[in-house]
């Protein structure tokens, strides 16, 4: 064979591997789920938030500090009621803005309740747009359930 061609074998070969690395990281870079639910209607900077989830259970998420703090931890605390979840994490993404992986595991402190603590970097553009994903691990399925909430800016400092 000639030298174009190994290179050119080459490179394809380089780019399937790419693409195989690519499909085994992905879990790392989004949580995997088997049902996600709508957009909660409620803000986590104004109150605590309950939902149905469906099927008789219930969600309940607070947040240790209002307003969310950036760059320091502050608590989470979520019950689950009519589920029997195994864990919890909380996987935050901008909105808008790459703000890199933010994921925190949640852990168990009773019956169907997670506790555990957060931090958020600092938008350097100020106000933030963030997309709280809770993923609850049952027996039966992985629960997404997202919320959104901004940081920074007048009344989020």
């Amino acid at each position: 064979m000639t030298r174009k061609i190994w290179i050119d074998l080459i490179g394809l070969l380089l780019i399937a591997l790419l693409i195989v690395v690519g499909y085994k990281l992905s879990p790392l870079l989004q949580p995997q789920v088997d049902r996600s639910l709508p957009l909660a209607a409620c803000d986590l900077q104004q109150t605590a938030c309950d939902l149905d989830l469906g099927g008789g259970a219930r969600l309940h998420l607070d947040v240790g500090k209002r307003p969310v703090p950036l760059v320091q931890p502050f608590a989470v605390r979520l019950q689950v009621e009519g589920m029997a979840a195994k864990s919890a994490v909380l996987d935050f993404t901008g909105v808008d803005m790459n703000m890199g992986i933010n994921r925190f595991d949640l852990q168990p402190a009773g019956a169907g309740l997670f506790e555990g603590s957060a931090s958020l970097p600092v938008c350097v553009s100020g106000q933030m747009l963030w997309q709280l994903q809770v993923v609850i691990h049952s027996d039966r399925e992985r629960l997404a359930v997202p919320f959104r909430f901004v940081t920074g800016g007048p009344g989020h400092e």
